[in-house]
């Protein structure tokens, strides 16, 4: 742990510098898109368990390349067994649909200098990466036995476009990775078939954002200089 803290602080010492030669950014935005569930009912993606989905957030552009984000994202999940991928699904004939509420941090990378006023290029592809904390509520999820608040780690990549200095946007696609395996209450068992494995409990459930997100810089100080 003291060693992972040093590590931290040596980062941030070496991004320090880098950031005051540069102007700051503050951004918020949000985002229209679809949440989408890998699982014991559905093992692959599959536009067909797509669900609406919404987000906002805050973003800090810490250097030319490094941006950190702080979002909010809900939507819905789904999936039934009115498609069976296997001779047990269709005995277990299980079906969910609830509402998922997420808080996460990331940092994002962009392989492109796209915010030089002299830029030939108005895009940028990106990578994005952290942790985040879900929720999840409905489909009488009462007294099974597990915490409805998991943690996941986010990750993906995107492109950004400009549309000019104060507007920008961006399609992304993250997968949210989780360490859980009850987002579609399916697991090694239930509870009125105590003998019967319908479920891979070592096969995490996962879930996909994917969206379209707008953009608008909040304000562009320069950092102070010192005289001397």
């Amino acid at each position: 742990m003291k060693y992972g803290s040093a590590v931290l602080f040596i980062l941030l010492l070496s991004i320090v510098p880098v950031a005051a030669q540069l102007r700051l950014h503050s951004e918020v935005g949000g985002g229209l898109g679809t949440l989408t569930y890998t699982g014991d009912i559905s093992r692959t993606f599959n536009i067909l368990d797509t669900r609406p989905a919404a987000t906002l957030f805050y973003r800090n552009n810490i250097s030319r390349v490094i941006s950190f984000r702080a979002a909010i994202t809900g939507g819905k999940i789904a999936a039934s067994d009115r498609r069976p991928i296997d001779p047990a699904a269709v005995v277990r004939n299980a079906a969910f649909n609830v509402f998922l509420l997420e808080a996460s941090t990331t940092f994002e990378y962009h392989f492109l200098d796209w915010r030089d006023s002299g830029r030939k290029l108005r895009f940028t592809p990106y990578l994005f990466g952290g942790i985040s904390l879900f929720g999840i509520s409905g489909n009488n999820r009462t007294n099974q036995g597990y915490s409805s608040v998991q943690m996941a780690i986010p990750f993906g990549g995107g492109m950004k476009y400009v549309l000019n200095p104060k507007w920008y946007l961006a399609f992304e696609v993250g997968i949210r990775k989780t360490f859980f395996d009850y987002l579609d209450n399916v697991s090694d068992e239930d509870v009125s078939r105590k003998n019967f494995q319908y479920g891979n409990p070592y096969d995490y459930d996962n879930y996909f954002f994917v969206g379209l997100m707008l953009t608008r810089t909040l304000y562009d100080i320069p950092c102070a200089k010192s005289p001397y």
